[in-house]
Formats: C-alpha cells, structure tokens, sequence
C-alpha cells in the first residue's frame, strides 16, 4: 500500500506544483508570468499579475508538499483550493475535459482529499518526522477549507460578465 500511495503522491504532487510552474514561469510549456496573468484576466479574475504568482505559488508549494509527502493535511488543502478554483472557471463547459471541463480539477481535487484521508504513507517526510498517522478527521478540515478557500477566492476575485445589450431593450433586433 506504501508504494501505491507514494506514487499517487508523486503523480499528483508533480503535476500540480507542474501547473503551478506553468502559470509564473516559460517553464514546462508556460508563457511566463505576463501569460499567466493574461490567462487569469481572460477567465475574468481580478488582480493580474499578484493573481497568477498567488496561483502559481499556491500549485508550487502545495503540490511540492504533497510529492513530498510533508504536511499532507496542509498541502491536501492547498490543492484542494487551487483545482477548485480551476474547476469554477471550467464549470460552464461540462464534465468532460474533450470540452474544456471541469474533469481533471475535480480528479486533483478527489485524489488530494483521498491523500488526506488515507495519509502520505509510510515513504514520506511526514513518516520521517514522526507526524503520521493524522487522525482521519483532518481530511474532512482538508476537503472543507480547500472547498471553501477556492469557492472564496472566486467569489472575491472574479468580476461577473458583462450584461449582453437587449436587441429588443433598444427597439431594434
């Protein structure tokens, strides 16, 4: 169970700090720090370019945490947060990545409360340091405030639409 679970972490923790690297930096096929902000601006957040190296350092240090296997709970939240932000912008389109849903937030998401509940396992920071086992309650802290962390982040952030002008408001067609 170890082993699966250190590649689970590894997986999910790299691809994650991954995305994370992407938004600030022309690493990793990223278009720099002004791409990232361009991107947050195009999905209608405020903040420019504070809001990508949040972002960004957000994905870093918890999906690092996470690879690591170091403050598990804590980095399980921060993932949690970030991919519910992603999965906001993508709700519009659907479940299924083919059409820019919202599928691979939601499975970064699943994956991080699952590693907070089962643990980083026995090849991890956390093990090393005497941390582990978290009581099973945490995951529940963890699932919670990423929820709540990303759903506040993009109710603050995020500027509504524009109202489309009504043809018919105007006399016209």
């Amino acid at each position: 169970m170890d082993t699966g679970i250190l590649i689970l972490r590894l997986l999910v923790g790299l691809l994650v700090a991954g995305h994370g690297v992407q938004k600030i930096s022309s690493h990793l096929g990223g278009r720099g720090l002004e791409g990232g902000t361009e991107e947050f601006r195009a999905d209608g957040f405020r903040g420019g370019a504070f809001t990508a190296l949040a972002a960004g350092g957000g994905q870093i240090g918890s999906g690092l945490l996470l690879a690591a296997g170091l403050l598990t709970p804590l980095a399980a939240t921060g993932a949690i947060g970030v991919m519910t932000v992603a999965l906001t912008v993508k709700w519009h389109n659907g479940l299924w990545v083919q059409n820019d849903g919202y599928e691979y937030p939601l499975v970064l998401i699943g994956t991080a409360a699952a590693l907070a509940a089962t643990g980083p396992g026995a090849w991890s920071l956390d093990a090393a340091l005497g941390l582990t086992p978290y009581p099973l309650w945490w995951a529940g802290v963890a699932l919670v405030a990423g929820l709540g962390s990303g759903l506040l982040t993009r109710l603050v952030l995020h500027r509504p639409a524009p109202a489309a002008p009504q043809a018919a408001a105007h006399g016209g067609r």
